[in-house]
């Protein structure tokens, strides 16, 4: 059978866990056709480290034809390259998952992929339940909220940083407010708050605090649904990013699996 062609878009941490995964043979119905990321000594290194083609720009990228790509680069990637992606007839694999707290912005790409017969897989990254978020919500009507818990230092290079927040001895709350409030003071950092909030109330409707902990570390989430019918906790706590890469792995394996978690 004729391989899947897979493109990377972002050369980092993540995306790398997802060549190695295909090169360790987790995902032998795929090809690695080809990569792009901002650096180009970084995007030609892992390219030869996982064999398949190092590109300078999109057009390159497309150029390959590939049948998928997963991105994780950054939620300006993800705005500037999601269309043209959907229009050269691949699916894509997001991780930046911010880009869609933009309404307008989500509303176009999910145009453009019915128009041109393909899909956006929103991988779960370090949070889990999909599938009892969107349940309780077709249910009825019901109120999200997720709390985070972060390091200290974790937030020093952001605008929720103060002076002595690194020197803190108790649990300290740095924000409170909705999901899209919050990807909007950190693009980067609240990923998987979007990604429930499109699972479940929107992100406009979903709450959201961030509490910073000393000696706290990696990044723990509880998220809390109520409807008439339905009522559940989640609890995550992940110590490394790692998850959010073995994410999309775990999108791709599906995707070819006859059988579908």
């Amino acid at each position: 059978m004729e391989k899947l062609k897979l493109a990377l878009l972002g050369c980092g941490h993540l995306n790398e866990i997802v060549a190695r995964a295909l090169k360790d043979g987790y995902l032998p119905e795929y090809e690695l056709v080809g990569a792009l990321g901002r650096n180009s000594d970084k995007v030609v290194e892992f390219s030869k480290k996982y064999n398949c083609t190092p590109c300078n720009n999109i057009d390159q990228l497309l150029s390959l034809n590939p049948d998928f790509v997963a991105e994780a680069a950054s939620v300006e990637a993800v705005k500037n390259y999601g269309e043209r992606i959907l229009k050269n007839g691949a699916s894509l694999v997001v991780l930046s998952i911010g880009a869609f707290a933009d309404s307008e912005f989500y509303e176009q790409i999910k145009n453009t992929a019915f128009e041109n017969n393909k899909k956006v897989y929103i991988a779960s990254g370090a949070v889990g339940g999909f599938d009892v978020l969107r349940t309780a919500s077709l249910m009825s009507p019901i109120t999200a909220k997720i709390s985070s818990k972060k390091s200290p230092k974790s937030l020093e290079k952001t605008p929720l940083y103060r002076g002595g927040l690194l020197d803190i001895r108790e649990k300290e709350q740095v924000f409170t407010g909705t999901t899209k409030e919050a990807i909007e003071i950190l693009p980067t950092h609240v990923n998987v708050a979007i990604a429930t909030a499109l699972a479940s109330a929107g992100p406009e409707n979903t709450k959201m605090k961030i509490d910073a902990l000393p000696n706290f570390k990696g990044d723990e989430y509880k998220i809390e649904i109520e409807g008439e019918e339905v009522k559940t906790d989640l609890n995550i706590y992940s110590k490394t990013s790692d998850i959010a890469g073995w994410s999309v792995v775990f999108i791709l394996q599906n995707i070819v699996s006859p059988i579908v978690f």
